[in-house]
């Protein structure tokens, strides 16, 4: 009985991810390039528990990690001549503070150097390195080959990358992803750019609905289990240690 409260636990404590998981898609429904998560988990860890007296082992569930889905979002026209969507396999590169940083959400801006940079203030890479444009040169125009150009004179051209396997990248917080590996990111040859576009989410709202749903009865039904167990171990203990008149 003892088990079997222990492998309900087990299970809560990987549906209590899944809900943080799943609340975390719902909540990033409406966040520019934000990727879909899911919770993988492993029903046979390398060690599993054994009761005496049953030959069968106990399998405990535990989290074997985040899967995340890099499909393309739906494509929203925005107008913004700085607002650039990547059609196809690709990341915008982004220096940071901490290094070199990946991301899908376009929304870029001028600071006060007139220097090319995310909403948070982060310079947008180009095959030179930073991107300067000159507000006083004319309107800004994006190629779909990502060629920055002002009043028709080549400025820049945004370097965007890819990596043969995205498992090599891990969420970084700002809608970004860092490249712990040190592998190197190769050119995007298959993307295009979208100039006054920006790339929505993956998430599908009704999906994550359905599965908060899932996730809260699966919870519910594990501690009926582990109460109803414990009930069943409190009962044993107290007719072990009743009297016989």
């Amino acid at each position: 009985m003892d088990n079997a409260i222990y492998v309900g636990l087990s299970r809560q404590i990987v549906l209590q991810r899944a809900l943080d998981i799943a609340a975390n898609n719902l909540a990033n429904t409406d966040t520019t390039g934000y990727k879909f998560e899911e919770l993988m988990t492993n029903p046979e860890p390398v060690t599993t528990a054994r009761t005496v007296g049953i030959s069968s082992p106990v399998v405990f569930v535990v989290d074997a990690g985040v899967a995340r889905d890099f499909t393309q979002g739906s494509m929203l026209q925005t107008g913004g001549p700085l607002d650039v969507a990547i059609a196809g396999r690709g990341f915008f590169q982004v220096s940071t503070s901490g290094g070199m940083r990946f991301t899908r959400d376009g929304r870029f801006k001028l600071d006060p150097a007139g220097k090319l940079v995310t909403q948070d203030g982060d310079a947008v890479q180009g095959e030179g390195g930073d991107i300067v444009l000159d507000p006083k040169k004319g309107p800004v125009t994006i190629s779909p080959s990502g060629i920055v150009s002002q009043n028709g004179e080549r400025v820049a051209k945004l370097s965007v990358v890819d990596f043969p396997d995205l498992s090599v990248l891990s969420k970084d917080g700002n809608n970004s992803y860092a490249n712990p590996t040190g592998v190197v990111p190769l050119p995007a040859t298959s993307a295009t750019l979208q100039q006054g576009m920006l790339e929505g989410s993956n998430v599908r709202p009704v999906t994550q609905i359905t599965r908060l749903i899932q996730i809260n009865r699966a919870y519910d039904a594990m501690a009926n289990m582990i109460n109803g167990a414990a009930d069943l171990s409190k009962s044993a203990v107290q007719r072990l240690g009743s009297t016989n008149p």
